[in-house]
């Protein structure tokens, strides 16, 4: 058995230039976000925390969450080079996935040559009944030129409590966590990618029809080639590859669901065990609602 220090997708990141109207998309789809926060971090272990031109609402489920990460400024404060990635399309370009020990993780993926970032700081003040308080994270990046499809980190919660407040888990919705990303490559990528995923997880990978998938023991993270999208979004469009498509939400009743997204104006689409909005409603990556699984 795999030691599995990656255990979860922590949370998806969806870019945007304008804030205010892709809250208001994911309000009007159901969830309820956390206030503004803006974010100080550093591009190098024991490094000074700065502005970083970013800041985030989330849809927070407990564990894990939806990222909607604002970019501010004029872009000259940009130290992840995130700008570049939003050139061509804003929606998802970025995965965080979670684990118990950020040291432990960074010495494995620096072991499989996936990293050399070493364990990063990262801070955001939040608003907590109680007034603000500083919430702190450890972060460990892969490396940019492996994953063109966007920025993938893996990050350890110092103080979740201060992220996932009870006052922001409860959604219109019905939405309970995060359950899956979905990953769009060249034909001629697919095995490459695969096998790149399941290094980044420690885990083994499976196939599911069109789909090759790494489970995590929370979320998974699903493959698929171009030529097959079609079978699994059918309609959706790829605007450059790789490309990070959809996202997926358990919801505890798919019918209650379907009727308040469709009753705020958004077209849906049948899926197995559910349904989706497409990406040009859900501000560029496509976004599923399934069923919670029986436990």
């Amino acid at each position: 058995m795999l030691d599995r220090d990656i255990d979860r997708i922590d949370h998806s990141v969806l870019y945007t230039t304008d804030m205010d109207a892709t809250a208001t998309t994911y309000q009007r789809l159901g969830f309820t976000l956390s206030p503004l926060s803006m974010h100080l971090g550093s591009d190098r272990p024991g490094g000074e925390r700065k502005p970083m031109g970013a800041g985030n609402r989330c849809a927070l489920f407990g564990r894990t969450y939806l990222e909607l990460l604002g970019l501010f400024g004029d872009g000259s404060v940009d130290p992840w080079n995130i700008r570049p990635l939003i050139a061509e399309y804003e929606g998802l370009h970025g995965y965080s996935f979670g684990c118990a020990d950020a040291e432990l993780t960074e010495k494995r993926l620096r072991a499989a040559g996936l990293t050399d970032s070493g364990v990063l700081p990262l801070q955001r003040d939040v608003e907590t009944p109680a007034g603000t308080a500083t919430a702190h994270f450890q972060a460990v990046h892969l490396d940019r030129a492996l994953t063109p499809e966007g920025l993938i980190h893996v990050a350890r919660h110092l103080t979740p409590e201060l992220i996932h407040q009870p006052r922001y888990l409860e959604h219109a919705n019905g939405a309970t966590d995060l359950r899956s990303v979905l990953l769009v490559v060249d034909d001629a990528d697919i095995e490459a990618t695969v096998a790149r995923y399941a290094s980044i997880l420690n885990g083994e990978p499976i196939v599911d029809g069109p789909l090759h998938v790494i489970p995590l023991p929370a979320g998974r993270v699903e493959i698929v080639a171009v030529s097959a999208f079609g079978d699994v979004l059918p309609g959706e469009p790829v605007p450059a590859l790789p490309y990070m498509a959809a996202q997926t939400v358990a919801v505890r009743d798919v019918d209650a669901a379907r009727a308040l997204v469709e009753g705020n104006g958004f077209t849906t689409r049948d899926l197995p065990g559910g349904f989706f909005v497409g990406a040009d409603q859900a501000c560029g990556a496509a976004l599923a609602f399934l069923e919670t699984s029986p436990r």
